[in-house]
């Protein structure tokens, strides 16, 4: 067993492959939609059933690993203030770029940590025992819910300021509305339930119930991209955007 003290003071290799691991299909994916966005590569590329599975899993490690280091910090407010400030400057710049992203991974993994830092006290009055299958039953009956109901204001008279309000709080929840643009499109639901099964997961790490193994093997290559998840997902994009132009420009000035 590993003492509890060394536990928290050390970071623990798998979690941050497991981030790792998420990032790196992150930016395989962008780079094969700026393949097609900008090289006229074929859609299927980046759109096709083993991508479209692959997005699912990556986010979702991604949220449930975020869910399970929020367990081991007491300033989750303060990190996900400072998350969604460094998102909102991102939707800022894409917007003038005319590629907004408006509510992306980064401000939905900032309004998760402010929301659990927030509420916390609440998920940990849940039985651990039922925990679990909450979570699991929320995750499902949300997804179906967003795949089979699409809510709208449309039909509804009202103040266009306040239509829109609406139509946009739909959107980050999980119905995506008519004028709602946004090029990385990651709403609450179902998410939120992935992430809260994440801090459940994390309370046993925390607690050192985990195998002795889960702490202590080392993993290559991943952890060190899980260790800077923040800063590749700030940083890949543009120098991904200018790779492809570049090559854009080298494939039209040869032909």
């Amino acid at each position: 067993m590993v003492p509890k003290l060394k536990a928290q003071k050390k970071r623990i290799d798998i979690i941050d492959a497991l981030r790792g691991f998420a990032v790196a299909l992150m930016v395989i994916h962008h780079a094969f939609y700026n393949a097609w966005a900008f090289l006229d590569a074929p859609l299927w590329l980046y759109r096709n059933p083993i991508f479209n599975i692959l997005q699912i899993i990556f986010i979702g490690v991604f949220v449930a690993v975020s869910g399970v280091s929020s367990r081991f910090s007491k300033g989750n407010v303060e990190r996900g203030a400072i998350v969604l400030v460094i998102a909102v400057i991102i939707s800022y710049i894409t917007t003038q770029m005319e590629m907004p992203i408006i509510f992306g991974i980064l401000h939905l993994l900032g309004f998760l940590m402010m929301f659990y830092g927030i509420t916390r006290k609440f998920w940990d009055n849940i039985p651990r025992k039922v925990a679990p299958f909450i979570y699991i039953i929320l995750i499902v009956v949300s997804a179906l819910v967003r795949a089979f109901l699409s809510p709208s204001f449309d039909n509804i008279e009202m103040h266009n300021a306040l239509h829109n309000i609406l139509n946009d709080v739909l959107s980050v929840l999980g119905w995506r509305q008519p004028g709602f643009v946004t090029f990385d499109y990651q709403p609450i639901l179902p998410w939120i339930f992935v992430f809260l099964f994440g801090t459940w997961i994390g309370e046993y790490i925390r607690e050192n119930k985990f195998p002795s193994w889960f702490y202590e093997v080392k993993v290559p290559f991943f952890p060190v991209i899980g260790r800077n998840a923040l800063l590749i997902y700030i940083a890949h994009q543009p120098i991904l955007v200018g790779i492809t132009i570049g090559i854009a420009h080298l494939l039209a000035s040869s032909a």
